[in-house]
This record gives C-alpha cells, structure tokens and sequence, in this order.
C-alpha cells in the first residue's frame, strides 16, 4: 500500500539534495507532490524527471508564498526543506566576530523567514480539513553550536522551537495539523560542494568531516527522505512538537574503543 496515497505534499527547495529525494519518495508512495524551487529551470527539469507538478518559489518572499496558496490552496503534507548556509558563493567569514550583518540576514531570510511563512501557509492550507503533517528540516547545527557557521547554527536551531511552537498552536486550535523537525548532520548533498570541492582533496576533507560521527561516512538523502515519509504517513498521527536526528550517531557521544 502507498503510504501517501492521493495526499497533496508541497516541498520545498526540492530541485535538489534532500528536497528531491524527498520528493522523488513522496511521488513513489502515491503523493499528489508540488515541487517547489527559487532555480525555476533546475525545479522544472526534477519536476519533470520525478513526474509531478512545479511551482516557482522563493522561500523568503511572501509574495511568492501568498502565490502558492492561490495555486495550490489545500495541502495534506508541507515539507519546509528549502535552506542555505551561507557559503553558496564561496567560503566567507560566518564566525561571531567577523560575519557581516548582511550575511547573517540573508541566511536568516531564507532558513527561518522561509520556515515561519511556510508554516503559515501550511496552517492555512490544512485548517479547513483539520489534519496535515508539516515537516520541517532543521539540522544537527540546531542542536549545538558551529563557530565559523553562526547565522545558519542559530537559523537551524531557531527552526527547532518554531515547530514546537506551531504544534502546540496547532494542538491548541483542536487540529489535528502535526509539526515535527528533521535534524540532519553531514547528508551529501550539493551544499557541501563549496567546502569540499571537487578536486583530488575531495575524498580527504570528506573523510575528515565525517572523523566523529560513529558511522564514519555521510548521510544520504534518500535516509532523509524515508525519515520525511513517516513523518508525513498515517502512521505517525501522534507524533507532533518532536525532533528526529539522523547524523550516524554523532549527538550519541563517542564510538571509541576504550583505552
């Protein structure tokens, strides 16, 4: 049986990374899937190449989302997923001391901004049937701090209280509308490309990002994606206000032997 069958599921920043697999599994369990992306010719082609509908949007701007609830006014599953690091253009400074205002902004802009007013959509577009799953993706970096990534640690761990907030709203209205979070670690996907390049030193600083983490190897987006899944399924209708990492182990603690 398809777990999200004849279930509208919007998903967002999905012409790539964790938000295509996503969609690519949302589409395999019979979800009616809005693939949404700023890139309107990458959001197209994946749209395409998957064989669902695609809708232009930029997370940050309400214009686009108030859009969207036009296009697309009901909706059983909101997958909040579209994000950025900061590093999209190159390495530059995101440390306490020397990230500029500007750039702490434009990471907020999209990670948290586009969080809120996602969710806002996604209340808007579950209210009239009183049920619906939104999803949204945080990170490991939520959860603890990262030096030399300030704004995308505090956007990430913002997103986290924001979707208990929006459960116990949600909660609070008699609505069965859930909202969990997603709390990936090292996941390849194209973000890490600027930090890992594509050079001979590709494999090196690979193995070296991954040094902690117990499992020793990154993440894949489709784990993400089984993850969502659930999340969005029938068979998570009392999960609400929770958070789920993925990240091989590395909020456990340490896999070494004893010495």
């Amino acid at each position: 049986m398809q777990r999200l069958n004849n279930k509208t599921c919007v998903v967002t920043g999905a012409a790539r990374g964790i938000g295509r697999a996503i969609a690519v599994r949302f589409h395999a369990e019979g979800g009616i899937v809005i693939l949404t992306d700023v890139d309107q010719a990458a959001g197209a082609e994946a749209a395409e190449a998957i064989g669902c509908r695609f809708e232009p949007l930029d997370v940050a701007n309400e214009a686009d989302w108030a859009r969207l609830a036009e296009r697309v006014p009901a909706a059983d599953v909101v997958v909040n997923n579209a994000g950025v690091t900061g590093f999209e253009t190159g390495m530059v400074a995101h440390d306490p001391e020397h990230a500029s205002l500007d750039d702490w902004r434009a990471v907020h802009r999209v990670n948290l901004d586009g969080t809120f007013l996602g969710c806002r959509y996604a209340i808007g577009a579950m209210k009239g049937r009183g049920t619906g799953s939104i999803i949204n993706i945080s990170s490991r970096s939520g959860l603890v701090g990262i030096p030399l990534a300030a704004a995308y640690a505090a956007s990430k761990a913002a997103i986290r209280n924001h979707s208990k907030t929006v459960a116990l709203y949600c909660a609070q209205q008699g609505w069965q509308i859930r909202c969990n979070s997603i709390h990936p670690a090292a996941i390849l996907t194209p973000m890490w490309d600027p930090m890992l390049g594509t050079g001979p030193e590709r494999e090196a600083r690979m193995k070296a990002v991954v040094a902690d983490t117990p499992l020793q190897r990154f993440g894949l987006p489709e784990e993400v994606a089984a993850l969502a899944v659930t999340l969005a399924s029938d068979e998570a209708t009392y999960v609400t206000g929770t958070e789920i990492n993925i990240d091989g182990g590395l909020l456990a603690g340490s896999a070494a032997a004893p010495g």
